[in-house]
């Protein structure tokens, strides 16, 4: 975002509640998307210690589930899937069944990173935060935004939720979502808000901003320079900072 104009035009506290509540519900939407996937995500994770037709018929209803959501108008979730722990006691390793919208053509296509440790280009997606937090936590999480160097090549946010069974961690189940999806949904959902505003990540990182000041992916730890002290957004990681 690069302009601020006409829309939303509560003061002070009614600015900060009504973007607020936007924000938050636009993440919210992706989520219930998650949530679709999270019941049939269980089922395949079961069905892998099982015989290998039960098995592939799970997969297949995970895929038609993720192809469907992702067909789903106006959808702004480009990926959709999961991602498994490593069972070795079970000789299970890394894998996921996640699908994405390829940019170059607008089909899905399913991602096959390099997974073998053994590789110079191996992908241990362990280590990252978007399956580590839900891993360490058992709550829901979202990163970025980062440019998606594995997948699309976009600007991206990723949200993810712990998969857990009989008190065991699974995995995680997630949606990856452009940062440019997510503010033209949010610019819908506001009307072009007449505040200036800007929302800020764990890191401090950018994520949404309508000022020239400050653009997605900045890093600014410094609160005095932000608009406003700054509030939380609820069910996310981030907090939101409106010039009154």
């Amino acid at each position: 975002m690069t302009a601020a104009v006409g829309g939303v035009d509560a003061g002070g506290d009614g600015a900060v509640a009504a973007i607020g509540a936007a924000v938050a519900g636009t993440i919210e939407r992706v989520f219930a998307a998650v949530g679709v996937v999270h019941t049939a995500a269980l089922r395949s994770l079961a069905a892998e210690v099982s015989d290998g037709p039960r098995a592939a018929e799970s997969g297949r209803v995970l895929d038609e589930q993720i192809d469907r959501l992702l067909r789903e108008p106006g959808q702004i979730a480009v990926g959709l899937g999961l991602v498994a722990a490593p069972r070795p006691e079970l000789n299970l390793p890394l894998r996921l069944r996640w699908w994405q919208v390829d940019p170059s053509v607008g089909r899905l296509v399913q991602l096959d990173p390099d997974l073998r440790p053994a590789s110079l280009g191996y992908y241990d997606y362990t280590a990252t935060d978007w399956f580590d937090v839900p891993r360490r936590t058992g709550r829901r999480h979202v990163v970025g935004p980062y440019v998606d160097v594995h997948g699309t090549g976009r600007y991206l946010l990723t949200l993810t939720g712990p998969l857990v069974a009989r008190g065991e961690f699974l995995g995680v189940v997630g949606a990856d979502v452009p940062v440019s999806a997510f503010e033209s949904h949010l610019l819908h959902v506001l009307g072009l808000p007449r505040q200036t505003f800007l929302v800020r990540n764990d890191e401090g990182r950018v994520v949404l901003s309508t000022s020239p000041e400050w653009l997605v992916g900045d890093l600014v730890r410094d609160e005095a320079v932000l608009p406003g002290p700054g509030a939380p957004i609820t069910g996310v990681p981030w907090r939101l900072h409106v010039r009154s």
